[in-house]
């Protein structure tokens, strides 16, 4: 799947879920270093969550990668939205509404039940691509690290 878009005033992304073009370097930097949930996640780790997931990466003209989501997914009945990241450079240009709008639209064929993300601050943007409260969150469990 690839997607070129542009709004007027701004420039154009492409998103691109080829695994191939992910910039591993640039990915496993952001996570590790500036994203609060991942700080200090190994490069290995990054790099082994990325091959087995679906992932989603934008590009500038240059096809320099300027943001990331991961989605865990069985293609089938359900789907996990995590490592959303922009590089700060890029922020405030809607791309992660955009790149929610493409994870939600590249899912829609198939059906999910369910599509779940975690999110400590952005529950506005994810709001406007159609992510809700979960309507009772006393019934979803997680099973965490052995303590």
């Amino acid at each position: 799947m690839t997607t070129t878009s542009a709004q007027p005033g701004d420039d154009a992304y492409e998103i691109d879920t080829d695994p191939d073009r992910i910039d591993l370097d640039a990915v496993h930097h952001w996570l590790s270093t500036d994203a609060f949930w991942a700080l200090g996640r190994s490069r290995d780790l990054v790099e082994r969550a990325l091959r087995g997931s679906l992932n989603f990466g934008v590009y500038d003209r240059q096809g320099t990668q300027v943001a990331y989501a991961r989605v865990i997914t069985d293609h089938a009945t359900f789907a996990w939205l995590c490592d959303v990241y922009v590089d700060p450079a890029h922020r405030g240009r809607g791309l992660g509404i955009r790149l929610a709008t493409a994870v939600r639209d590249h899912l829609a064929p198939y059906e999910l039940n369910r599509t779940l993300l975690a999110t400590l601050d952005a529950h506005e943007l994810y709001a406007k691509v159609g992510f809700a409260p979960v309507p009772d969150p006393t019934m979803l469990m997680m099973l965490g690290p052995a303590t």
